[in-house]
């Protein structure tokens, strides 16, 4: 197996057309997404894209354990430690590691979610973070029986960023901000529920199914091939049959409605937290659930919840730009540092949030995360959704 951290190969296909793979590389990091397999997806599907003998990509990744379980946090670390004790501390934009970082990471995200060819994801094992930022803006998203998805971000500082904004406002009812204060992991039943995977599969018919990707007459038109990998996909998961019984998440969809649908974020915090113990007895997911939210930086809580409210009516280019504005204020801020300390430099697990309540935190506290650090022709991220660029459509 090659050192480089993404591998791409094609692979023939009927009539002369082929197969674009691209398979994540770093399973000793659970395929953690670091600045340079950004860098190489981008570029590659961009050449893939721009090749007319392509007519579809998948992305893959190396190993049984994960798709990918985040973003590479031990270089964004590095980079807070340094900036934090620099006479630039005070500057958001003083910390050029994490711009490129978030920036070309997003780019990435968007160039998915908007690519013209059709991306199949075989999202296998641990799908965290960064890795539903690459998964989510797919065409073609596959889960299996081992995968387990969650955006932990509240247990380090952060927020459920790369377009989470967008994808968990439009999760059914309360569920997606259910699952940005708690981090709750979900299975593939729960993944195609709230709209973050379209279909389960198992994983032993990964082979057959390329077999029979290679055996398609795929056409020069992209909408023709996007028809055309969705009826495979479909008749491959008909033959598989029925595969998981319903999942934690829709089962418990009215409760969490009921406990996500006060006004205030400080009343919906203390229904879940406070849950009663007769519901709590013997149901694990929720008890992890509860347990990370009592455990989570306050901050991020209000943070998840803030974005999802300014989010509500913007488009998925607006909340990247957005995003990217929050996610440099949190590496300025301690409880992103903090967090990463916490649970994986130091492995104390025992962060020290400020504040330490979402009662202490000041209203001007928040102010930072939406600040305009550039005119708008001046936003970094301020080509997405130019005409000519498509739009993601609302899931």
């Amino acid at each position: 197996m090659s050192d480089a951290t993404v591998l791409f190969h094609t692979l023939p296909a009927a009539n002369g057309m082929q197969l674009g793979v691209a398979t994540l590389n770093s399973e000793k990091t659970l395929n953690a997404l670091s600045k340079e397999m950004v860098h190489l997806l981008g570029r590659q599907l961009q050449a893939w894209d721009e090749d007319d003998s392509i007519a579809m990509v998948v992305l893959q990744a190396a190993g049984e354990k994960a798709f990918c379980a985040g973003g590479d946090l031990q270089n964004l670390y590095a980079s807070m430690r340094e900036h934090h004790a620099s006479d630039k501390k005070d500057d958001l934009l003083g910390n050029a590691y994490a711009l490129d970082f978030f920036e070309q990471e997003y780019r990435l995200d968007y160039q998915i979610h908007t690519y013209r060819k059709p991306i199949l994801c075989w999202g296998h094992g641990i799908v965290m973070g960064g890795g539903i930022g690459l998964m989510a803006g797919a065409s073609h998203r596959v889960v299996t029986e081992k995968s387990r998805l969650a955006m932990p971000e509240i247990a380090i500082g952060l927020f459920p960023d790369v377009g989470g904004t967008w994808f968990l406002n439009r999760m059914p009812g309360k569920l997606g901000l259910f699952l940005a204060l708690t981090g709750a992991n979900i299975n593939a039943s729960d993944a195609v529920f709230v709209k973050l995977a379209d279909l389960q599969l198992p994983h032993e018919s990964k082979a057959e199914l390329l077999a029979r990707l290679q055996a398609c007459e795929w056409s020069k038109q992209a909408e023709n091939n996007h028809l055309r990998l969705s009826h495979i996909l479909h008749e491959q998961q008909r033959s598989a049959g029925s595969l998981s019984s319903t999942g934690p998440l829709r089962q418990h969809f009215d409760l969490i409605n009921q406990l996500c649908s006060a006004a205030d974020l400080s009343t919906i915090i203390s229904n879940i937290c406070q849950l009663d113990a007769s519901v709590l007895n013997d149901d694990v997911w929720l008890q992890k659930a509860v347990t990370s939210l009592q455990k989570g930086s306050p901050t991020s809580a209000w943070l998840a919840h803030a974005l999802q409210e300014k989010g509500k009516h913007l488009s998925l280019a607006e909340i990247f730009r957005m995003e990217l504005v929050a996610a440099l204020a949190c590496a300025q801020g301690h409880d992103f540092s903090e967090g990463i300390r916490a649970l994986i430099v130091e492995k104390d697990q025992k962060p020290q949030w400020l504040p330490g309540s979402l009662d202490a935190l000041q209203p001007q506290d928040g102010e930072r995360y939406f600040a305009r650090l550039w005119d708008a022709e001046q936003h970094p991220l301020r080509d997405l959704g130019a005409v000519g660029n498509i739009q993601k459509r609302a899931a």
